[in-house]
């Protein structure tokens, strides 16, 4: 099937990967982090900012390619500790209500950056 990297403006600069492709109906949104326009990483250490700005990262892709959260039909979550797991399902339920989208939650040691707490990455259906 024939596919397209769009070229997101809305979100951070990319180094050596697109934010996102759309294969028909489906979009595949890259891991998100908690970087704002100008590249700058938003709530060093404070895992609730950087939540907030993944999923703030997550609608700007989805509305630049002409979504909404709404649309999410897969997430994968990635976080450094255990112990964000509480914060992160807070801020998770600013963004989305019920039903919430299936989600695969892995906790890993770390992610390309240190700073980086947490990461999401989505697919999602576009009409």
């Amino acid at each position: 099937m024939a596919h397209d990297i769009l070229d997101i403006k809305t979100v951070h600069p990319t180094k050596g990967y697109s934010h996102a492709a759309r294969a028909g109906n489906l979009l595949f949104i890259a891991g998100q982090v908690a970087k704002d326009r100008d590249d700058k990483l938003v709530g060093p250490g404070d895992m609730a900012a950087q939540a907030r700005q993944i999923y703030r990262n997550l609608g700007a892709v989805l509305g630049e390619a002409g979504g909404s959260l709404s649309d999410i039909v897969k997430m994968t979550t990635y976080l450094t500790h255990s112990g964000y797991l509480e914060t992160y399902r807070t801020v998770r339920n600013e963004f989305f209500t019920d039903p919430m989208p299936p989600n695969t939650l892995v906790i890993c040691e770390s992610l390309a950056a240190p700073e980086f707490l947490m990461e999401v990455e989505a697919i999602a259906v576009l009409d």
